[in-house]
């Protein structure tokens, strides 16, 4: 069975304000994001320093907008954060992580080679798609750009890691993703645990066909930015 991806695009012109972002936060930290937790509006509105009828009007505004699950019962509610506000809280996550650790970017620059067209069939498996929907946070085109690299490339310490899986009868390795930015469009580097490829000649991955959306053909120079 074939499964839909809905791409979410979080902004504060769909309702994510600092207030949400803030709520939101403090939901995380004591545990929502990873499962139900049981939370008065009281004890929020302690960690929020508002009043509970304030903490109250802030979990009713997140789950009108979807950011949040909650079931109120007679000893309390249960709520847990939804992927809407899991999204909303990785794109706050991303522009601190762009104001604090600009300066540690790393600037690669290489060619655009030919492959051997296997990325496509690769890319393509739903056990991998799924991981870079979650982790990364979009489902890429299916196939890879190949990038020689003028300097052998060096990682350094920001990876997200894809977990292999077995599909029928065959297995799956793992990889590391590492995400970039090509001449300014999002993606990633993707190493397979199993590859062999040098160190100079790296894949990427992102949402878009990067030959049609950056008009790119062999041989061209390209400038990619690890974030």
């Amino acid at each position: 069975m074939t499964r839909q991806f809905t791409l979410i695009i979080v902004s504060s012109s769909s309702g994510g304000s600092l207030v949400d972002i803030e709520t939101l936060k403090h939901l995380a930290l004591l545990g929502a994001l990873h499962g139900q937790i049981r939370v008065s509006s009281s004890a929020l509105a302690s960690l929020l320093l508002s009043s509970p009828q304030t903490a109250s009007r802030r979990l009713y505004s997140l789950e009108g907008k979807g950011c949040i699950e909650r079931k109120v019962t007679g000893s309390g509610q249960r709520i847990r954060i939804t992927e809407i506000g899991r999204l909303l809280l990785l794109s706050e996550y991303q522009d601190y992580r762009n104001i604090f650790e600009r300066e540690r970017s790393t600037v690669m620059q290489g060619r655009v080679v030919g492959g051997l067209g296997e990325g496509q069939y690769y890319i393509s498996r739903e056990g991998y798609r799924n991981q870079f929907f979650k982790k990364l946070g979009f489902v890429p085109f299916p196939g890879t750009l190949n990038i020689k690299l003028d300097d052998p490339f060096n990682p350094g310490p920001h990876q997200v890691l894809i977990e292999g899986f077995q599909e029928k009868e065959r297995t799956y390795g793992g990889c590391r993703c590492y995400r970039i930015k090509i001449n300014g469009q999002d993606g990633a580097i993707i190493r397979p645990d199993r590859s062999s490829y040098p160190l100079d000649l790296v894949e990427v991955i992102s949402p878009l066909r990067l030959r049609d959306a950056l008009k790119l053909k062999d041989g061209d120079e390209v400038r990619l930015t690890l974030q």
